[in-house]
């Protein structure tokens, strides 16, 4: 995989020493978040993962190779330019092959840190089942690729705008363990509670880190979400935030936005609704789950 991977020096380096090492997506810098908190959140939670005893290892593509680790300057593209392409398993050999930049989703950051070498990796939140799948089979890929890429996801659930039993129902289904930290109940991104219980629920990271090689030694291949809730500080309560997403969804439905522009609408639209407290909470989680992640990649050693 010489040919398609570029590791940056630090993480390289770590690679080498055999150190903890956290890989993280660039669609929240690209998709994610407006500028300049977009960029100044990356740097702040590669600095989190460094103060934690971790290597971060950022990924994107750029001019078509898989980057693991990215300087300040390619963070500052990312977080800037504005024909990104977001990448997910499917669309990503299609950037590689045709020499394309790309921000990489959840689930093609977890296929590349496999590819890599890396076996933990922190997010905002995953994808999942999308509301009225029935209808439009609006799957993310994210739960595909949990179910068979061998990387531990540290998460703060789903989002609330998904349907979330659903959800949870497809991740079984498709043997994929769910450990809630710290908690007995699935976090719903902005929000601590969704009402909906985890099967395993485990206290600390050198916990997680044990199930994860058991996990591994037993040869079970699918991926691990672990779902870790935002503080209780930084939360919107799920009360209050079920009120915002039931507006921003029947709005979405209105105006026909469908496909990969349904996510970013909603956000932006939540954005409003909330006078900016969903953009604060979302910076609050990701940094948060940045250092359980390195924790645990610690343990893991």
């Amino acid at each position: 995989m010489t040919e398609h991977l570029i590791f940056n020096e630090e993480v390289a380096l770590a690679m080498e020493s055999g150190a903890a090492i956290v890989a993280l997506e660039t669609t929240i810098l690209s998709h994610g978040m407006p500028y300049p908190q977009n960029v100044q959140t990356a740097l702040a939670v590669e600095d989190i993962v460094r103060e934690e005893g971790a290597v971060p290892a950022t990924i994107a593509v750029i001019g078509g190779r898989i980057h693991v680790g990215l300087t300040r300057e390619q963070l500052e593209y990312f977080g800037t330019a504005k024909d990104v392409l977001k990448l997910s398993r499917a669309d990503l050999p299609f950037a590689v092959a045709a020499g394309k930049d790309g921000a990489t989703t959840v689930a093609a950051t977890m296929l590349c840190a496999h590819l890599a070498g890396i076996g933990v990796f922190a997010t905002g939140g995953v994808g999942g089942v999308h509301r009225g799948a029935e209808r439009t089979m609006d799957v993310s890929a994210d739960l595909e690729e949990l179910a068979r890429t061998p990387v531990a996801v540290v998460c703060a659930g789903a989002k609330a705008l998904l349907d979330l039993p659903k959800t949870l129902e497809v991740l079984e289904t498709r043997g994929v363990p769910v450990i809630g930290y710290g908690t007995s109940e699935f976090p719903a991104f902005w929000s601590r509670a969704s009402g909906l219980p985890v099967a395993v629920r485990f206290d600390t990271p050198d916990e997680i880190a044990r199930f994860l090689r058991v996990k591994r030694e037993l040869g079970i291949d699918s991926g691990t979400l672990v779902a870790n809730p935002i503080a209780p500080e930084d939360e919107i309560p799920a009360d209050q935030m079920r009120g915002f997403i039931e507006s921003a969804v029947a709005q979405s439905q209105n105006e026909h936005v469908t496909g990969k522009a349904v996510t970013p609408w909603l956000l932006d639209r939540l954005f409003q609704l909330t006078s900016g407290r969903s953009l604060t909470a979302n910076v609050a989680l990701v940094k948060n789950n940045a250092r359980l992640a390195a924790r645990i990649a610690r343990s893991a050693l």
